[in-house]
């Protein structure tokens, strides 16, 4: 694999840190600033509105720059985001930084999920884009507990100031490793939002919305259910979340492969399969053990959803890829919103520390029925492969000679 997926895993490490430690630190960030925890709890949401807004907009806003430099420049905004939220004197700002921080990072990943499909040969494109991953799903088993324990320790601004510097780390690594890409000469705005308007792209945003809030839906509520229903001492919830995390990384690592050789049977197995461990779920999480294996397989079918999905809408919209794969950013964060909040429903109604399991389980399955139409109407064939990533053009980034270009086709 070229080294410039380092750097694209290594800003993927940054950006999953800031996004996921917050949770942890909520208590902290209370205290310091006055509030109270579920006040705080705004700040998750923050980050957010900054994904959901910021994929698309900034996306547009650089369709006509060199992918290489947008890369930079969108981690460098992440970067003053970070710094802006370790400085900041007062709940406000800090939102403000959080907003600033999440801005970038649907744009990253879309501009990166293209960037790290061009390294590779035709047939390893999924994988690459997996690659890049493995950095977000690292940061869960890595960079959020410590990240955590560094905040209660030091402070939550400590956290925020090490995020800051591991973001100034990645956009030297893209500066160095990775390779200059030039535009298509056809790339513009408007060729951008006919691709995002493309039935099958649509229909995989929508597929992302409804499937991937099924695991939101228990996610957002997992450390209470381990307390609450399992048994296990809040000390334990790093843990469990760190498992979480290692199933994240494992799905990951499946997920390119088998993503490579059949995009829609990986997509159709990796919803179904969440289905049925989110009902399995509602079951083994009053055995403790149990309960932990449960956990793990959660975050490796979950997040085996991603690539599939990344993959989809960037070959439907293979002639401009850029917006409609920083949209499905878009969709991700709207389903954790959108899942979060149908669990946490669930819970206010009575229903049980355990209902977000079988909330999330129908969630997943309206994704499947999505994803299966979806299916059926793609008839032009090129759905079944991970193939047909756009640019006319491979660079390729060889381990010995980072910033080499070979172009190939």
């Amino acid at each position: 694999m070229p080294l410039a997926l380092l750097a694209l895993a290594i800003s993927a490490f940054g950006i999953g840190t800031t996004e996921f430690v917050m949770m942890g630190l909520l208590p902290n960030v209370a205290n310091d600033l006055g509030t109270s925890v579920p006040t705080a709890g705004y700040l998750v949401s923050a980050y957010a509105i900054g994904v959901v807004v910021g994929a698309p907009l900034l996306t547009a806003l650089g369709s006509r720059i060199p992918r290489k430099r947008m890369l930079v420049l969108l981690m460098g905004l992440f970067t003053v985001g970070n710094l802006a939220s370790a400085l900041a004197p007062n709940f406000g700002l800090l939102a403000a930084g959080r907003v600033l921080a999440g801005l970038p990072h649907g744009a990253f990943f879309g501009v990166g999920a293209v960037v790290a499909a061009r390294l590779v040969d035709e047939g390893r494109q999924a994988r690459a884009v997996a690659t890049m991953f493995l950095g977000l799903t690292v940061a869960n088993i890595v960079g959020v507990p410590v990240g955590t324990l560094l905040g209660q320790q030091l402070g939550w601004r400590s956290t925020f100031l090490v995020v800051t510097g591991i973001g100034v780390l990645a956009m030297a690594a893209l500066a160095r490793l990775v390779p200059h890409m030039p535009l298509d000469e056809r790339a513009g705005l408007g060729r951008e939002l006919r691709a995002l308007g493309n039935r099958q792209v649509l229909l995989g945003l929508l597929t992302a919305v409804f499937g991937f809030a099924g695991v939101f839906a228990v996610y957002s509520y997992l450390a209470s259910m381990m307390t609450e229903v399992t048994g296990l001492a809040e000390t334990s919830v790093t843990v469990v979340l760190a498992l979480f995390g290692t199933g994240m990384t494992l799905g990951a690592l499946v997920a390119g492969p088998l993503t490579d050789r059949a995009l829609r049977p990986t997509l159709y197995g990796s919803l179904g399969a969440l289905a049925v461990i989110l009902v399995v779920f509602d079951f083994t999480v009053h055995v403790t053990w149990a309960a932990l294996v449960t956990v793990v397989l959660l975050g490796a079918v979950g997040f085996m959803t991603t690539t599939p999905l990344q993959m989809l809408v960037m070959n439907k919209a293979k002639q401009a890829p850029t917006l409609a794969s920083a949209s499905n950013h878009s969709a991700f964060n709207l389903a954790n919103a959108g899942g979060a909040w149908l669990g946490g429903a669930a819970i206010a109604a009575g229903w049980g520390w355990t209902s977000p399991t079988l909330v999330g389980a129908v969630l997943a399955v309206l994704g499947l029925g999505i994803a299966v139409v979806a299916g059926v109407l793609d008839r032009d064939g090129g759905g079944s492969g991970a193939s047909g990533v756009p640019g006319g053009s491979r660079v390729v980034a060889r381990s010995s000679d980072p910033v080499r270009r070979e172009w190939v086709g």
